[in-house]
């Protein structure tokens, strides 16, 4: 049986057009089930929501304005919901508590990484929780059904963080500009931003179809 395609995706579990970009991720999952591997990574874009907002936001309203912003982002997208108060109340301070139970999840049940992930961004974008919060980080691995005594000695192990620095790591080397970004081809094939489902699967046919022509240049 040939090798599957490696599509690895970088994504902040606060990047509202990662968010947007699941969904097509998702189809990809559920269309190349038996052709495509996913591998979720983790970039930091909300590492300091606080500077980010101040830096960025601070003469266009602030968390206001931004939210706001994301209103606007999500008005063509009919299976995105926004909670009417997002970024107003229980704002996170960091995604990094996010990304690290990720990548705990990875090691405890990979299998289980899509679905805590979606829980994860359902739980911010949707219901306005605290996803920096340690309660709330449980409380979605519980709904899901992954040991929350598990990932959390992937953490205390210090594994779960080695994993996020290789993918801070990686993520440079590729370079990677941001949030969402997915690379196939061993990351000569980028397509960063709101790239369309058909975009992507085009990348996937082409790769599936024609191995070869994935290969590295010759220059």
């Amino acid at each position: 049986m040939p090798e599957a395609l490696a599509l690895t995706y970088y994504s902040d579990v606060l990047c509202v057009w990662a968010y947007i970009a699941q969904a097509r991720v998702d189809e990809v999952e559920k269309r190349f089930s038996q052709d495509v591997s996913i591998d979720y990574r983790f970039c930091s874009v909300f590492g300091d929501t606080a500077y980010k907002i101040e830096t960025e936001w601070s003469g266009r309203g602030g968390y206001a304005g931004f939210a706001n912003h994301l209103r606007e982002a999500v008005s063509a997208f009919d299976q995105i919901k926004l909670h009417p108060e997002i970024w107003q109340r229980n704002r996170p301070a960091s995604s990094s508590p996010a990304h690290i139970v990720m990548k705990a999840v990875q090691r405890v049940d990979k299998q289980q990484c899509r679905a805590v992930l979606h829980e994860l961004r359902q739980a911010f974008f949707e219901r306005c929780l605290d996803i920096g919060r340690r309660s709330v980080l449980e409380a979605t691995l519980e709904f899901v059904g992954v040991s929350v005594g598990d990932v959390q000695e992937a953490i205390d192990s210090g594994m779960a963080h080695a994993d996020l620095e290789a993918d801070r790591r990686d993520k440079e080397r590729l370079m990677v500009q941001g949030s969402p970004t997915i690379l196939l081809n061993q990351g000569r094939q980028k397509l960063y931003g709101n790239v369309g489902y058909g975009v992507i699967e085009a990348n996937i046919k082409e790769l599936l179809r024609s191995p070869a022509a994935g290969a590295a240049s010759w220059c």
